[in-house]
């Protein structure tokens, strides 16, 4: 279901958030694969220096250090993206953080964290693109929910599930509001991913059942695809065992 390897993404313009982290990394090589000019945020230099090595310098990857929890930043890095690309097609916001710890572990600073990286930087990023994708009546939008945000919450996540929760609600609202002008917004929901700050940070555990980032960027891709214009206001589900 969710192979658009055969769609081209040619002449496309997209937004990756988050886009040198080890999911956003993957994002951006699927997007480049199918010939999408990609423009990605960053703000630790040495993930510039791995997202580079990642991709052997592609050519149509646009880099800019911004802080998408800000709104000047973000709106600047919109209209600068769609004024010289004529276009903004594609919004992948994978831009998150994470926190664990119990009620009277969690600070105010902490609480405030979560919401700007989670869900601040998701509502910013869709507020700011939104307009250039619907100046051409078409765009694609995924965000980054959790497992927490589909039930009931999580013990010790209570400021990363209320944050992962907004965002789909954020995704469910938009999709809703968006529906008439050719606009699609979804969110993927991981498990667990393998990436090497998870294996740093939980070394003992099963693995097997861990998501490669490749794997996600392909349903990503094909959210963010013309075969994906039937799919919206969802939450994927994504999970192995």
């Amino acid at each position: 279901m969710f192979s658009s390897m055969s769609e081209s993404f040619t002449g496309r313009t997209a937004v990756v958030t988050g886009g040198t982290g080890a999911l956003g990394r993957a994002v951006v090589a699927a997007l480049l694969a199918r010939g999408a000019e990609v423009h990605v945020t960053w703000v630790v230099d040495r993930e510039v220096a791995e997202l580079r090595e990642h991709l052997d310098g592609a050519a149509r990857l646009h880099l800019h250090r911004a802080d998408v929890t800000d709104a000047t930043a973000v709106e600047e890095l919109m209209n600068g993206v769609a004024g010289a690309a004529g276009r903004l097609d594609m919004l992948a916001n994978i831009v998150g953080g994470f926190a664990f710890g119990a009620i009277e572990e969690t600070d105010p600073a902490t609480w405030h964290k979560m919401l700007a990286l989670n869900a601040t930087s998701a509502f910013l990023s869709c507020r700011y693109a939104v307009p250039h994708m619907r100046a051409r009546r078409w765009g694609r939008i995924v965000n980054v929910a959790a497992g927490p945000a589909l039930g009931r919450g999580a013990a010790k996540m209570s400021a990363y599930a209320a944050a992962k929760s907004a965002v789909l609600n954020l995704t469910y609202s938009l999709s809703a509001e968006l529906v008439g002008d050719g606009i699609t917004v979804n969110a993927i929901v991981p498990s667990t991913i393998d990436t090497p700050a998870n294996r740093e940070a939980m070394p003992n555990a099963n693995r097997s059942t861990w998501l490669d980032p490749a794997e996600m960027a392909e349903v990503v891709a094909y959210l963010l695809s013309d075969a994906g214009g039937i799919v919206t206001g969802t939450a994927v589900n994504l999970s192995r065992g």
